[in-house]
């Protein structure tokens, strides 16, 4: 037996001892099978915090280092919820085990399900996290919790309902969300009438965060009762033009992806902004057997850390990270990444410009986007160097990426200064794309950021994002599945446009073979083909996403036969006023 083993074994039979004096009769009239339930359930208890408390502890990048060690966490604490379920009837009496413990222990399993999803990107988990979140809630697990005058108890309920949020939003629950909200806010208005405590502020920008995440979206869709319908941005079965026969294309996987948030004042929640919130859910597969589950909400299955599994790619969420800190997973990432595969760099952040012009203009004299820094922030953009001389030392220039394009790698940068990435070279000759955001937008669109990037809603829900820059902010159900019709058809002739194109750069059809990157690169086209029709955009050509290498326009986003698409969606929302009918220009 180990020291540790031995220390816990010592704090179990105090325990033992504790419950004698609250339970009838001393110490030694326990029967001595309930005395070894009691302390076998005393090490499981002490051994799933210490397992828990050392999660923390692991380094949140590299696939393999994690996995032994989660592996043994779920196995104890699979171990501790049986038991409990079968000893509960000596443990309440001899242990004086209480409801919000058994909570405590569930809502523990549910954050491990959801860590589980952070670390492999398998959407299953999500469902199996919500399932213990939810039976917390059904089955009142902390409803006594208020009764005791004790503030660290009701912190941990209030946790609780905070990731249950979290979940519920990632899930597209957002009906839910709404109730759930709703019981926050009570319970926080509670708390902080009972106990005169220092986190009240904590605790309303919570709230005031989540409200904000919830009315993100610009577009309603509304069915015959004028209820809200929620739809769902994950790759669907049959939602990706399938590789028709002839097309030639790469044999590469997306198997990676960073995706960095370092916007100023955009709509964020737990540490996802509205931008990285949409791409990471364009980055996965509906989750499976959501029906099942929800016909029997609150029942709880024995933990299982290998549910369904689904092919999304691994991801990484970093929410304003520091250069080193975007380096570090960088390198990972690139490190770890396998053969045929593909690492993706979604950058929404904050531009940052150069402040000087050189005689040679290389990869670091066109500024890039903002990594995080302690340093002040004027108008949102950062504060000028006292040295013009130097470069920005806060920032992501193309020539910081130029190290990792040794593997396939696919870029999109939402950014003020996203043409800053229009000077990548590929040095190494491997597929190297970069999509590119408009840098400036129309007035009347400006006032939008902070409900999140237009670019990366296109990227997100092409459907939506027309309807926003249409200034429509509701649209019937019938009439959205009808433009989802539209667009199928849509996708498909982008599909056929860029793999018949003879001017193509091939490496677009070296990523075209990947479901995912297959529907960015034709959602791209699509929202570069309707900003280039729409009279607001038309005025200004840096309202254009632009890509390296650069598209032949002709074969695809000025192709009269995508104008024909978005002109026939136009006017089946009746907004056909606002697109140039007609040949384009030249830009």
């Amino acid at each position: 037996m180990s020291s540790m083993e031995r220390e816990l074994d010592g704090r179990c039979e105090q325990r033992v001892a504790a419950g004698a004096m609250t339970g009838v009769g001393t110490e030694d009239d326990i029967p001595l099978g309930e005395r070894k339930t009691v302390t076998d359930f005393c090490y499981l208890l002490d051994k799933s915090k210490q397992l828990f408390n050392g999660l923390r502890d692991l380094p949140q990048y590299g696939h393999k280092q994690w996995q032994s060690y989660f592996g043994r966490t779920f196995d104890v604490y699979t171990k501790l919820w049986k038991f409990q379920q079968q000893h509960r009837q000596v443990l309440d009496n001899r242990y004086g085990l209480k409801r919000w413990q058994i909570g405590e222990v569930a809502s523990k399993i549910g954050q491990l399900y959801y860590h589980y999803y952070l670390r492999t990107s398998e959407t299953s988990y999500l469902n199996e996290a919500f399932s213990f979140y939810s039976a917390i809630r059904q089955r009142s697990y902390y409803y006594q919790v208020n009764k005791e005058d004790r503030p660290e108890l009701v912190v941990k309920k209030l946790r609780y309902y905070a990731r249950y949020i979290v979940v519920c939003l990632l899930l597209n629950k957002m009906d839910l969300v709404k109730v759930l909200v709703k019981e926050l806010s009570e319970e926080i208005e509670d708390y902080t009438q009972r106990f005169n405590t220092e986190d009240q502020l904590e605790w309303n920008l919570v709230l005031q965060e989540v409200a904000a995440f919830i009315e993100a979206d610009p577009v309603m869709v509304l069915n015959d009762d004028n209820a809200v319908v929620i739809t769902s941005n994950r790759l669907q079965e049959g939602g990706v033009p399938p590789l028709e026969q002839g097309m030639v294309v790469g044999q590469l996987n997306l198997a990676d992806a960073l995706i960095i948030g370092n916007c100023n004042n955009q709509v964020k929640f737990s540490e996802l902004t509205i931008d990285m919130f949409r791409m990471l859910q364009a980055l996965e597969r509906e989750p499976v057997n959501l029906a099942t589950q929800m016909n029997k909400p609150g029942t709880l299955q024995e933990p299982s850390e290998k549910p369904a599994k689904r092919e999304n790619p691994h991801k990484y969420l970093l929410y304003k990270p520091t250069f080193s800190q975007l380096y570090t997973f960088l390198s990972a990432s690139f490190k770890e990444l396998p053969a045929n595969s593909v690492l993706l760099v979604y950058l929404s952040a904050t531009g940052v410009f150069p402040t000087g012009h050189s005689d040679y203009e290389g990869p670091y004299d066109f500024g890039g986007v903002l990594t995080n820094t302690n340093r002040d922030v004027v108008n949102g953009e950062t504060v000028q160097k006292r040295n013009q001389a130097q470069k920005e030392m806060h920032c992501l220039h193309p020539g910081d990426l130029f190290p990792f394009s040794r593997k396939p790698l696919f870029i999109i940068v939402d950014s003020s200064n996203s043409t800053a990435y229009k000077n990548f070279s590929n040095l190494f000759g491997q597929p190297l794309v970069c999509l590119l955001s408009p840098t400036v937008y129309p007035k009347s669109m400006q006032d939008q950021s902070q409900r999140g990037s237009l670019f990366t809603l296109f990227l997100y829900s092409p459907l939506m994002a027309f309807l926003s820059v249409c200034g429509l902010s509701s649209l019937r159900q019938g009439m959205w599945e009808k433009g989802q019709e539209l667009l199928r058809k849509a996708y498909r002739d982008i599909g056929q446009m860029l793999t018949r194109s003879r001017a193509i750069d091939q490496a677009f059809l070296q990523f075209y073979g990947d479901e995912f990157l297959r529907l960015l690169l034709i959602r791209f086209v699509f929202c570069s083909a309707t900003l280039r029709l729409h009279k607001l955009f038309r005025q200004e050509s840096r309202s254009f996403p632009e890509s390296y290498p650069q598209l032949p326009k002709q074969d695809t986003v000025e192709s009269s036969l995508l104008q024909k698409h978005i002109l026939e969606l136009a006017a089946m929302l009746d907004v056909q006023g606002l697109f140039y009918d007609g040949t384009l220009d030249s830009y």
